[in-house]
């Protein structure tokens, strides 16, 4: 198993990526995305509730925080991340991610991005692009034919910096 990560410039172009995604067979529990929490993101957020721990999420949905092709992604939450600031995170990932905001943990969110496989100086990447608003999205793939097609769907939609790890921390739900 692994799982393909890519940066996209926009919402526009997250919300086009995970309608692909979802189209091409995707489930809403292989697709994670993280989202820095600045004004252009508010535009995603519909409902303020919170079903995550107490002190973990500064807001998060109960089914609808953002809107468009991202709407149908799995446990949606805004969380702040020590070194980083708040962030909107869905899918997989936001578990990874909530343990990280809830103990303050050394390595913010590159460490985090590392415990859930994708190597160190990705992760650092990763990290200074969302920190300047691009958007991370991930994709769980069982095999190499579904790894194949979300790379095809990210170069097909302009994302950048594509990559490829095995998964490590993020639980997965089975289908």
């Amino acid at each position: 198993m692994s799982s393909v990560y890519c940066l996209v410039k926009d919402n526009a172009q997250a919300n086009k990526v995970a309608d692909r995604l979802r189209i091409s067979g995707f489930s809403a529990n292989d697709i994670s995305a993280i989202f820095p929490d600045k004004a252009g993101t508010r535009d995603f957020v519909t409902k303020n509730s919170t079903k995550t721990p107490e002190g973990v999420a500064v807001g998060a949905g109960t089914g609808a925080i953002i809107g468009g092709a991202l709407g149908w992604m799995a446990g949606i939450g805004a969380l702040a991340i020590p070194g980083v600031g708040p962030l909107i995170a869905a899918g997989p990932i936001m578990a990874a991610l909530s343990g990280v905001a809830a103990g303050g943990a050394l390595g913010g969110l590159s460490g985090a991005l590392v415990g859930m496989g994708i190597p160190e100086y990705e992760a650092q990447r990763y990290e200074g692009k969302i920190k300047e608003g691009q958007i991370l999205i991930a994709v769980h793939a069982d095999t190499s034919e579904e790894a194949a097609r979300a790379r095809e769907i990210f170069t097909e939609e302009h994302a950048e910096a594509i990559s490829t790890g095995a998964e490590a921390a993020v639980p997965h739900s089975s289908r």
